[in-house]
C-alpha cells in the first residue's frame, strides 16, 4: 500500500510540519540550513560543487520565476523544480537583549 505524502505547510517562512521542507517553499529573506538532497546522485553532486552542501547556511534572496539564493558570498539561481529537491530547515533567530552603543 502506498503512503500518502505529508503536506508541507509554511507559515511566515517557517516549516510547520516537521523540521524540513523544500527550499522552494521558503519565503524570500529567510536563512535556512540545507539538510538533505532528494535529486539524482549526478544532480546532488553538482549542487554540492556549487556550494549547496548539507549543513550549509543559505539565504533566499528572491522567490519568483527562479529562486535566487545567497550561497558562500555568491548569488545563484535555481529553478523551482530543482529547489523542490533541496530539503532545508529554517534557522532559529535569536534576539540579543541590551542596548546599542
Amino acid at each position: 500500500m502506498k503512503q500518502k505524502a505529508k503536506e508541507v505547510v509554511v507559515v511566515e517562512g517557517q516549516c510547520t510540519h516537521g523540521d524540513m521542507c523544500p527550499l522552494s517553499h521558503v519565503k524570500a529573506g529567510i536563512t535556512v540550513c540545507i539538510k538533505q538532497h532528494t535529486s539524482t546522485p549526478e544532480v546532488t553532486n553538482r549542487l554540492r560543487e556549487m556550494g549547496f552542501c548539507e549543513d550549509q547556511q543559505i539565504r533566499l534572496v528572491s522567490h519568483s520565476t527562479n529562486i535566487i539564493c545567497q550561497v558562500c558570498n555568491a548569488r545563484l539561481g535555481l529553478s523551482k523544480k530543482l529547489a523542490d529537491t533541496i530539503m532545508v530547515q529554517p534557522m532559529t533567530v535569536h534576539h540579543r537583549s541590551g542596548h546599542r552603543s
